[in-house]
C-alpha cells in the first residue's frame, strides 16, 4: 500500500491504472470505513482512500480543531484492503484561499443544513476536487450521511461526473448503535444512552407499518421521547427517499431522519421503509 500526500504524484501514480474506486474519509477509521472499502475492493482493480479531515465543512463552533486525526493508526488498518491512501494537507487541498464553492440543491439548506449553515457546500466542494484528482469510476459512500449521499448523487449527476456513486448499509455495533467515529466523544453512560436514538427511530417505522398516517404527530412523539431523556434535537422527520422532500400519504419510499445532541456528542442516524 502506498501512502501519497500531493496531487500530482497521486495523479501521476494512477495513472495506468484502467479500473479505480475511491472511498473518501476523514480518517479515525471503523469497522463502518473498512466495510466501504471492501466494497470498493469489487468495484475496481485499484483502491484509494482518502483521509482529509476538511475545514470547510466544520462550523465556527463545531469540533475541526479536536477531530481525531490517526494518519498511522488508519493506515495500519488498511493495510491488505487499499491500494493507495492519499493523506493530503489543507495547504495541498486548498493552495489558495478558495474562492470557487460548489453551490449545493436547495434541500442542504434543510435537516443537517439547517443546523450546521453551509456544511454541504463544504462537502460537496471538497467531494467535487478529490473526484476531480482521483478519477475513480466508482465511488462508495455510507448511508449513516443519508442527506450527504442524496446531495453527492445530485452532483454527479448535474455535474455529468463519470463516477457510479455507491451507497453503502450503514454498520451499526452488536447492540445496534451506527458506527461512528463522534461515538468515542461518549462516556459509558451515554454510550448506553446513545442507543435509544435509534430505537426511537425504529418505533416510528413500525408504527408507520401499522398504518399511522399522522406523521407530524408521530415527529413530534419522538422529538418530546428523546428530550424527556435529556437529548438535545435537532430534527426527527419523515422523508422521502428519492428526494428528501416531506412525504405524502401516496409515497411507499421513505425514509426517517434524526440528529440530536447527547451531552456534548452530536449523532444522526436513519432507517429506511417501504410501504
Amino acid at each position: 500500500m502506498r501512502i501519497i500526500s500531493t496531487a500530482d504524484e497521486l495523479r501521476q501514480h494512477l495513472s495506468k491504472e484502467a479500473s479505480i474506486a475511491f472511498v473518501p474519509t476523514m480518517g479515525n477509521l471503523h469497522e463502518g470505513h473498512l466495510k466501504l472499502v471492501s466494497i470498493a475492493r469489487a468495484q475496481g482493480q485499484c483502491v484509494v482512500v482518502s483521509i482529509f479531515v476538511n475545514p470547510l465543512q466544520f462550523g465556527p463552533s463545531e469540533d475541526f480543531d479536536k477531530y481525531p486525526r490517526t494518519l498511522e493508526a488508519d493506515c495500519a488498518q488498511l493495510q491488505g484492503l487499499a491500494d493507495v491512501v492519499f493523506a493530503p494537507s489543507v495547504a495541498e487541498m486548498y493552495p489558495a484561499h478558495q474562492t470557487v464553492f460548489v453551490e449545493p440543491p436547495a434541500i442542504a439548506n434543510e435537516l443537517e443544513g439547517a443546523t450546521r449553515p453551509g456544511h454541504f457546500r463544504g462537502m460537496a466542494t471538497v467531494v467535487l476536487k478529490l473526484l476531480h484528482i482521483v478519477q475513480p469510476q466508482a465511488a462508495v459512500f455510507g448511508k449513516k450521511d443519508y442527506q450527504q449521499l442524496h446531495i453527492i448523487r445530485k452532483l454527479v449527476a448535474e455535474l455529468n461526473l463519470p463516477v457510479n456513486i455507491i451507497g453503502c448499509e450503514t454498520v451499526r455495533d452488536e447492540d445496534g448503535l451506527a458506527l461512528s467515529s463522534r461515538n468515542q466523544y461518549l462516556s459509558p453512560v451515554e454510550r448506553s444512552e446513545a442507543l435509544f436514538l435509534y430505537q426511537t427511530l425504529l418505533g416510528v417505522r413500525q408504527a408507520i407499518l401499522k398504518g399511522e398516517k399522522n406523521l407530524e404527530h408521530l415527529q413530534q412523539q419522538a422529538v418530546e421521547a428523546l428530550a424527556a431523556r435529556g437529548w438535545k434535537v435537532d430534527y426527527v422527520a419523515v422523508r422521502r427517499q428519492s428526494d428528501l422532500q416531506p412525504t405524502g400519504l401516496a409515497d411507499r419510499e421513505l425514509v426517517i431522519l434524526a440528529a440530536a445532541k447527547l451531552g456534548e456528542t452530536r449523532l444522526i442516524d436513519n432507517v429506511e421503509l417501504s410501504l
